[in-house]
């Protein structure tokens, strides 16, 4: 009978893809195509964390966290070329990894009920890590380079043949604030961002953040918790704000309206939710998208 049993336990982890997970080009067929190449224009490897990176008395090494050069491209289904590119560049946080943000998150699937006519493109950050840094993407033209490969790689692979970039959303969690300020501050496609998502993410180089409010126009939206570690740091920006005379829009999340997303620019929305539930618990990710300016896919 326990035989049976295992073996039936067996069968639906089987089927559920808990033991073999589907990789990523295969898992999100439903909703469109998936490629996951290698770039060099990838944050990593990179020299600075050639001999891996030392945290809490742990040291995680540059082959098992700093060597993994992927970026996932997703083109949603009715997806349709025009003459310049939108896209959406996700970051993921600490230890994790693009499969794991991806399954943990829902981020594919809200990508896809957004209903975007835009490319998600995730790359691999610190694999599995405890560490914000950016690798790549932290240097001159980081973010265009990147950009600029996925658009070669769609051209030579796909029947997407434009080369123009169009409006550029930078969405992270937790440890991705850092590499996020360095795609604001150089990364050579500033003028084309037009919202930028930190996910519980504001944990320092507000500056950056501040010198691309004041110079750019685009969209500003900061969800954070209690004990997420940016309520002082998000707490400051807003009290610098009402130094500067500079309008926001803050409210709770349990107040917050798919309206206030749409009719304000710079969003400051508290949650009860903890660290790790502010992306897809109640669809964050998929609201803030739809409400953006980028266009929708037409599915008639």
């Amino acid at each position: 009978m326990k035989i049976l049993f295992n073996l039936f336990v067996l069968n639906i982890l089987l089927l559920t893809g808990f033991l073999f997970p589907q990789p990523l080009t295969e898992r999100y067929k439903h909703l469109g195509q998936m490629f996951v190449p290698q770039f060099s224009s990838a944050p990593f490897p990179h020299p600075e964390r050639k001999n891996g990176h030392d945290y809490d008395g742990n040291t995680y090494s540059a082959k098992e966290h700093y060597s993994d050069s992927s970026v996932a491209i997703f083109i949603p289904k009715g997806f349709k070329t025009t003459e310049k590119i939108d896209f959406v560049v996700y970051f993921h946080g600490w230890n994790n990894n693009i499969d794991s943000a991806c399954a943990q998150f829902d981020l594919i699937e809200q990508f896809y009920e957004s209903n975007k006519n835009a490319i998600f493109v995730f790359p691999e950050g610190p694999k599995n890590s405890p560490d914000s840094f950016g690798g790549k993407l932290e240097e001159k033209d980081g973010l265009k380079n990147l950009i600029d490969d996925v658009l070669k790689y769609l051209s030579e692979n796909t029947n997407l043949k434009s080369t123009k970039v169009g409006n550029i959303i930078l969405a992270g969690h937790s440890g991705a604030y850092r590499v996020i300020s360095f795609c604001l501050m150089r990364g050579g496609y500033t003028k084309n961002i037009s919202d930028v998502i930190l996910f519980d993410a504001l944990y320092g180089q507000t500056e950056k953040y501040v010198h691309w409010i004041e110079n750019f126009k685009g969209r500003f939206i900061n969800i954070y918790t209690d004990k997420g570690g940016t309520k002082y740091e998000t707490e400051n920006l807003m009290q610098d704000f009402d130094g500067w005379n500079i309008p926001y829009f803050s409210t709770e999340e349990s107040k917050l309206k798919l309206k206030d997303l749409t009719d304000n620019r710079l969003i400051f929305i508290h949650t009860d939710l903890t660290h790790n539930e502010v992306i897809s618990v109640r669809k964050q990710l998929r609201d803030y998208l739809k409400t953006s300016t980028l266009t929708s896919i037409n599915i008639h």
